[in-house]
């Protein structure tokens, strides 16, 4: 029979000038899993790993680790840089969490921008924490203007990975908008795309069903029907939905502070 699958994804913090916050995440990733049949399910970012191991990881079939600001550099023994903006530990603490656990559980996942930088310090990676100011010669990483699923650089795929065979290409040019980036690769990933300067565009977890995570956002590619980011959402929801084809019948909870 046929799943929906049930697709995590840690929201963001966005600060109001003289109200309070608001805690959710950017509709183009939530359109992007509709539009593959898949469920999104929204993680308030208050809620404490241990809450959302406990509540939320047996009823969902994948995660969605999504955009966003910047991993707190002590993370990665990095030092603080004055470029570093948005930094919220509780998210940190809560996808690193998340990041380990489907990677040693073998639940599908996939990582995009900030994602694949949480994905390689929850491994044991490090990243640059300003790529202008680290990366001498480096192209731009980060697109301008209001139109955000323009081309901003090349992108090389290696032949041989998983992620070629589900994009159909070796060759990309992707949206970027990022200006962080991994800089020591985490043991158990594989660096699998590289823009033009070297640095890690991909990176792919050997033998697990699905672990990619990309540097650009496919999300944000969607709306003019790109196929090879359409193949990535689709892949990643087959994965998932085979997943949770094998999982435990659950229910999933109206709201985690009522299901502890």
């Amino acid at each position: 029979m046929a799943v929906t699958p049930r697709i995590l994804i840690v929201t963001n913090r966005y600060p109001r000038e003289g109200k309070p916050p608001i805690v959710g995440t950017p509709e183009t990733y939530v359109q992007a899993l509709y539009g593959v049949q898949a469920a999104p399910m929204l993680v308030p970012l208050s809620e404490a790993p241990e809450t959302v191991l406990e509540v939320w990881w047996p009823v969902v079939d994948g995660v969605l680790l999504a955009g966003g600001g910047d991993v707190e550099p002590s993370r990665f023994n990095g030092a603080m840089h004055p470029k570093v903006r948005e930094v919220y530990p509780d998210r940190d603490a809560v996808e690193i969490a998340l990041a380990r656990k489907a990677v040693a559980e073998g639940k599908p996942l996939l990582a995009i921008c900030r994602g694949i930088q949480v994905l390689n310090v929850a491994l044991g990676g490090t990243l640059y924490t300003d790529i202008p100011d680290q990366v001498p010669n480096a192209v731009a990483h980060r697109g301008t203007g209001p139109l955000r699923d323009v081309c901003t650089h090349q992108v090389r795929v290696e032949p041989s990975s998983a992620l070629a065979g589900i994009l159909g290409a070796t060759e990309l040019c992707v949206n970027s908008f990022h200006h962080q980036a991994i800089k020591d690769l985490a043991p158990g990933l594989r660096a699998v795309a590289w823009s033009p300067c070297g640095l890690i565009e991909a990176v792919e977890v050997p033998g697990h069903p699905f672990a990619v995570g990309v540097q650009w956002h496919p999300e944000l590619m969607l709306p003019h029907g790109n196929a090879a980011m359409q193949a990535l959402f689709a892949a990643f929801a087959r994965a998932a939905g085979t997943y949770g084809a094998q999982r435990p019948t659950a229910a999933a909870p109206a709201s985690a502070r009522d299901a502890v």
